[in-house]
């Protein structure tokens, strides 16, 4: 509790930043929601039958996944809040268009017919009849909306929105429990107060002063934020970067190569996938990616040159519970297999096949286990269900693509059935899963033990962190005394952190290195 506290101390003028953020978020889509939503469910009480028509197409929205939905938005509306609030509104819609429907349409026909036999207008019977009835239902239909948003809203980090996923993401990447306490707390106590505040509208209907004033806070929590963003005097940076939370906090991530580098940049945070739709969208200027990721050649991007060697290399290698191992020692053959088959520019080209040709996952590690170790093998390895040996990936196209490999390598040269377990958010969630025997094998690389889990002290980092074999042996010795781990023999490429750009516009600014930029960014040196 004392770190927690102690973490929020240390943290709260961005935890304050980021709840103005989530509310201005979820405020805005409210309102824009509770506008179309109240009309359009009027609207159907006048048309009763486009009724199941209109609410089986909101319905379907609402059934969309969110991060889905996000991801569909980015190319049309870019990263930020627009795409944010969109989905918001988009997905807020249905409980307000239903309860608007049914609170009208079940008021009892005797009221509606006295008051049109009283000589009231449509209008006058909307206004004063109506509305005033099925408002507490309604509220009803508001308040789920808002709820349910509030909590959505913690995805919109995901795309450079802001708000308390920032934290939320973070830490789950991270696994670090403070830090998502200190984003979980604040949006839950959010969802209690908005809720109460809405429960304060509906017991004060009557009292029109106080209603009043009720409804206009969610005005200035708009107005608000607006000025805040006008009134901001800090210079704006040159360019925007877009970074992955992992990248952000981990120790060879943004902190040391801003500290190596000097790169003032100002920073989006975005999930991993949709940094490089962001930047091909040219709504981020530079981004964070891997050496041989597949989109670099897709989305012809070039890679900024690391000419001070800050981004230590990276063996890839399956990591495997030895408790998998005594029980299923020709695993270990099987995997070795692979041991120096794959280089640097081969994995780009695999990757690439899946992110820009499209092709799945499954045919891809079949096509490189037939061109690397002359195997055919079942593409529906691990596909099938349950099995003996439990596998699995982080979530990008590189890791998953391993795990289907390890999977099809493994059924091929043993008896074993495999299945796979992929997309962990987070390399120590992932990390943790084969500690606890939750899964047996998963492919991870030597920077990524060495500084994320090992966490070694700044002497024993500076002294081997260059040299890619004393790494290996570091952290293999290390996982299997401290966690009964194993690290297996590399497959061969090296797959370290690298910044990117568009190649078109690194070319109009003149920039072919990290330090090219660095003088960029400090007005230093020559400027297009």
């Amino acid at each position: 509790m004392l770190e927690l506290i102690d973490f929020i101390g240390s943290h709260l003028n961005e935890i304050q930043e980021q709840t103005f953020e989530h509310l201005y978020l979820t405020t805005l889509a409210m309102v824009f929601a509770t506008l179309l939503g109240v009309g359009l469910g009027i609207a159907l009480t006048r048309n009763e039958n486009s009724a199941g028509f209109v609410m089986g197409i909101v319905g379907v929205i609402q059934t969309i996944p969110s991060l889905a939905l996000l991801g569909f938005l980015l190319p049309i509306l870019g990263i930020g809040p627009t795409p944010a609030i969109v989905a918001l509104f988009l997905y807020a819609l249905l409980p307000i268009v239903r309860n608007t429907f049914t609170g009208i349409r079940e008021i009892d026909p005797a009221i509606k017919e006295s008051a049109i036999g009283m000589g009231m207008t449509s209008y006058q019977l909307l206004r004063y009849v109506e509305l005033p009835i099925a408002f507490p239902v309604i509220l009803a239909g508001i308040r789920t909306s808002t709820i349910i948003n509030i909590g959505i809203a913690t995805l919109c980090a995901l795309i450079a929105a802001g708000g308390l996923g920032e934290f939320i993401f973070r830490g789950i990447t991270l696994n670090n429990v403070n830090m998502i306490l200190a984003g979980a707390i604040p949006a839950s106590l959010l969802a209690i107060i908005i809720d109460s505040y809405l429960g304060f509208i509906l017991k004060n209907i009557r009292n029109k002063k106080r209603t009043w004033v009720a409804l206009s806070l969610p005005l200035v929590a708009i107005l608000g934020f607006y000025a805040q963003s006008l009134t901001n005097t800090e210079p704006q940076p040159k360019l925007i970067a877009a970074f992955n939370a992992e990248f952000i906090e981990r120790g060879d991530g943004y902190t040391g190569l801003h500290a190596t580098y000097n790169l003032p940049v100002q920073i989006k945070e975005m999930e991993i996938g949709l940094m490089y739709k962001a930047l091909n969208n040219e709504d981020v200027d530079i981004i964070e990616g891997f050496s041989t990721d597949g989109q670099i050649k897709a989305y012809d991007l070039t890679t900024l040159v690391d000419d001070k060697s800050y981004f230590p290399p990276y063996y890839a290698a399956p990591v495997v519970n030895e408790k998998a191992l005594q029980r299923y020692p020709e695993l270990e053959e099987a995997l070795n297999a692979l041991a120096f088959q794959i280089n640097d520019e081969l994995m780009s080209d695999f990757n690439y096949r899946i992110d820009h040709e499209k092709k799945s996952l499954k045919a891809v590690a079949s096509e490189l286990l037939q061109e690397t170790l002359g195997l055919n093998t079942d593409p529906e390895a691990g596909l099938r269900g349950s099995g003996e040996i439990k596998i699995g990936s982080k979530t990008f196209t590189e890791n998953y693509l391993l795990a289907h490999v390890f999977a099809q390598l493994i059924e091929a040269k043993t008896n074993l059935k495999t299945e796979l377990k992929l997309g962990f958010g987070g390399t120590k969630l992932l990390f943790d899963a084969l500690r606890l025997n939750e899964i047996d094998v998963y492919p991870e690389y030597t920077g990524t033990g060495f500084l994320v889990i090992l966490e070694p002290d700044d002497v024993l980092k500076e002294e081997i962190i260059r040299d890619k074999d004393a790494v290996y042996a570091y952290v293999n010795q290390s996982f299997q005394e401290k966690y009964g781990l194993r690290w297996l023999k590399p497959i061969g490429f090296n797959n370290t952190f690298a910044i990117m750009m568009r190649k078109d516009h690194a070319k109009k600014l003149n920039l072919t290195s990290l330090s090219d930029l660095s003088r960029y960014l400090n007005d230093e040196g020559k400027t297009p």
